[in-house]
């Protein structure tokens, strides 16, 4: 027979009381229970969790219904994510659950299963503390599969591909797990390329190879089957990309022969108004965003992501730093660490070494007693283990930028480890002939220098270990560092180090888009320091990194706006208050900072058609243009020059008041898939379609058709307004809503209303 994967996203039921509860409610997978909780503002881990009251244990259960059970059939239940501290039963019998809730878990329930009707029940319990540093959901929030395999079967995750590039022949090693017969065949368009083995190993060469990088993201479709006799008896498809990836010691990172730079985000995996139950589409639209301003890697941060996720790096084209967890025996992953850190970093490794995107594997971040004898130790020994598994990649760990002398504080005793790592105190060194040595110990154990937030010192880096590359893992988006101290406010971008020095591969901005939890004190909900808003809402500095990582031309430009909103913003890793609006009834003739983020050789302004004379782009440090434009009501007109020709234009208008609602789109095509989702946006403009930025109104959305209205979001974490419902008051001019089909098809049409306003018509076409 062949295998049979089943995705189990419906029928379940939940409880936050007993199992015995009569009242348990349907809902659909992924699902994070969390998101919905009251918001307590003095909650027990409040500003790590975003003071949703998350703590209890949940139940969730669901009928299995087997019409018949298969002779010589293994049945599996495979969980992607659970968080956390799960258990599982099946017709009564515990068969195992997870602790961490980030790892992947396959149980067996072979011999508790019968004809009829079976039923699942899975606790998940959310009362140990401390719960993440940033906000962690709780619930079954990723993909449950059921898995129908003949007794002699492929263990995907024992399967191991490796690629190499001989000219222009790409040479794959496939390790099948298995010692018995086993044919591959790699397809391209028309053409197929197979071989065999019975001892493990099958090697197969495709000639002119159409090789993945994060330009051109080739995949080949892989096929394993296993043979039993003549007889196929299971079957096992992949996606593997060809591509090689060098460390060249002062050079940089070469992928496929060419130097590239790593022009990262580091990302959180909740999604705003979703919380952490966020299907893959979702992640999609979000890293097509990110691919937009020219960002070709992320760093999940700091855990195992859901491996749709590194589905669609693969697809798209994005180098992935993946890392298992954050701290070590300190933080909320000192409970686990003793235990699970052998079977949660095998978890990872195993799960996704064949995905070609994943350019580096991280170990651990920012733990305690860094560079010291006992962190070293553990260090060394997750290397080495890791490397058991997939030694094709560079293995690193990423610096806290803050070294101490020895102590003999007791760490399993300290409750806020982070607190303890990032704050100066009396042992922090401070000489930076010491703080180098210090990263000297640790660049024994690992293959590239990982720095967060340490700029300043990369020179001093390089020069006492030349042999190894330095990764920029967290960067700030704005204001770097001082040698002298970790923060300092002068315009200094961090990137420009990165373009700089070749020995620098690239760096990794903290953070990519706003996320949840880690909030710097109520009422802000989470961190606000990124370059998009949680409703993928781009922010002024998203433009500027556009104009160091893309090509395309570009030209974009705010003003200081002074009269926005606090959004509890950590101070060095923000930026700047700026705005793309021209609306300042207060001001009579006052003169307003703006900036003018572009890739062009030149730029000029017309206010209102009066010509403003600024500098070339590179006479500006960061090559960031900034000035002083006198208010005037009107237009402002920026282009963005090349050879002296125009290649781009970018213009602020100044809006009147807010006469009707627009969605970004007026008529669109979905297919009809059951549980799909996709944010769309709404917009208040004035009578000529100008945005207007300062409309607050409240939105109200409806649909008609195949499709509900599960969730809205505006962008403002510090708004308390629910998520889970119909309506939200609009942020600096527009609030989104996140639309889920039924599966059925036919025509859905949504409405977006709000008093005063003409209302907004999407028309969504599900076939």
């Amino acid at each position: 027979m062949y295998r049979v994967e089943t995705k189990m996203m419906d029928g379940w039921e939940f409880t936050l009381q007993k199992p015995e509860d009569p009242n348990f409610k349907p809902v659909k997978l992924p699902h994070d229970w969390a998101i919905h909780a009251p918001i307590n503002r003095d909650m027990k881990q409040g500003t790590d969790q975003g003071f949703r009251d998350r703590w209890g244990i949940g139940w969730y259960r669901r009928n299995l219904v087997l019409e018949e059970l298969k002779a010589d059939t293994v049945y599996q239940l495979q969980f992607d994510g659970v968080y956390e501290n799960s258990t599982v039963w099946v017709n009564g019998q515990e068969v195992g659950g997870q602790k961490y809730g980030y790892s992947r878990f396959t149980l067996e329930i072979t011999d508790c299963i019968h004809e009829g009707d079976n039923q699942i029940l899975v606790k998940v319990d959310n009362t140990t503390f401390p719960a993440d540093r940033w906000y962690s959901g709780a619930g079954i929030y990723r993909t449950v599969k059921l898995l129908e395999c003949y007794k002699n079967h492929f263990n995907s995750e024992e399967i191991q591909v490796k690629t190499a590039i001989q000219g222009d022949t790409g040479v794959i090693t496939i390790m099948t797990g298995v010692s018995s017969l086993v044919k591959a065949c790699i397809s391209d368009e028309n053409v197929r390329y197979t071989g065999e083995s019975e001892d493990g190993m099958i090697c197969i060469e495709i000639p002119n190879v159409k090789l993945w990088s994060p330009e051109q993201p080739h995949l080949y479709p892989l096929q394993l089957s296993l043979y039993e006799g003549d007889e196929v008896v299971d079957t096992v498809e992949l996606k593997i990309g060809v591509r090689e990836i060098k460390m060249v010691a002062g050079k940089g990172m070469f992928i496929n022969g060419r130097m590239i730079k790593v022009k990262g985000l580091c990302i959180h995996q909740d999604a705003g108004c979703l919380g952490i139950a966020v299907p893959p589409e979702i992640w999609r639209e979000r890293l097509i965003k990110f691919k937009e301003i020219g960002c070709n890697a992320v760093r999940p941060s700091h855990h195992i992501f859901a491996s749709e996720f590194l589905d669609l790096c693969d697809e798209l084209g994005f180098l992935v730093y993946e890392e298992p967890f954050d701290k070590w025996t300190g933080g909320s992953y000192r409970r686990y660490f003793e235990t699970e850190w052998k079977r949660d970093v095998e978890c990872m490794v195993k799960r996704d070494r064949n995905h070609p995107c994943i350019f580096m594997w991280g170990v651990g971040n920012e733990v305690e007693n860094q560079a010291q004898a006992s962190m070293l130790e553990i260090l060394k020994m997750l290397k080495e283990h890791l490397v058991t598994m997939d030694d094709t990649r560079p293995v690193t760990y990423a610096m806290n930028p803050h070294f101490k002398y020895e102590s003999k504080v007791d760490m399993s005793k300290v409750i806020d480890i982070q607190k303890f790592v990032n704050e100066v105190d009396d042992m922090e060194i401070y000489d930076i002939d010491e703080r180098v040595e210090r990263v000297r110990r640790i660049a024994e154990h690992v293959d590239v220098i990982s720095c967060n937030y340490q700029e300043p010192w990369y020179a001093a880096i390089h020069k006492a270990i030349p042999d190894k590359l330095i990764l920029g893992s967290e960067t700030f988006q704005y204001f770097k560092g001082h040698p002298d101290q970790m923060k300092n406010f002068s315009e200094e971008v961090p990137w420009m180090d990165v373009e700089k020095y070749d020995y620098v591969i690239g760096g990794m901005l903290w953070t990519g888009i706003d996320y949840l939890g880690e909030s710097m004190g109520y009422p802000s909900k989470g961190r606000t320091n990124s370059l998009f808003w949680t409703n993928n809402e781009r922010k002024p500095m998203s433009y500027l990194y556009q104009s160091y990582w893309s090509e395309e031309p570009m030209v974009y430009m705010a003003v200081m706006d002074n009269s926005l909103q606090d959004e509890g913003m950590k101070d060095h890793w923000g930026a700047p208050r700026y705005a793309s609006q021209w609306n300042f009834p207060q001001f009579n003739k006052a003169v307003i900072p703006y900036m003018i983020a572009t890739n062009c050789e030149e730029v000029t302004i017309e206010l209102n058609d009066s010509p403003i004379y600024v500098k070339k782009p590179c006479s500006h440090p960061n090559r960031m243009i900034t000035g002083y434009l006198p208010y005037r009501p009107g237009t402002v007109t920026v282009r963005g020059l090349i050879n002296g020709k125009e290649v781009c234009q970018y213009t602020l208008k100044t809006a009147g008041t807010a006469v009707r609602l627009d969605f970004d789109y007026e008529e669109i095509n979905l297919d009809a898939n059951e549980g799909y989702e996709k944010l769309f946006t709404v917009r208040a403009k004035d009578m000529e379609g100008i945005p207007v930025f300062h409309e607050s109104a409240k939105v109200v959305f409806s649909v008609t058709g195949p499709a509900e209205v599960v969730a809205v979001d505006n962008g403002d974490l510090s708004s308390s307004e629910p998520y889970d419902n119909n309506g939200m008051h609009m942020y600096r001019g527009c609030v989104s809503t996140v639309i889920r089909l039924t599966g059925k098809k036919g025509r859905v049409e949504c409405f977006a209303v709000s008093e005063g306003m003409d209302t907004a018509r999407l028309v969504i076409n599900v076939t």
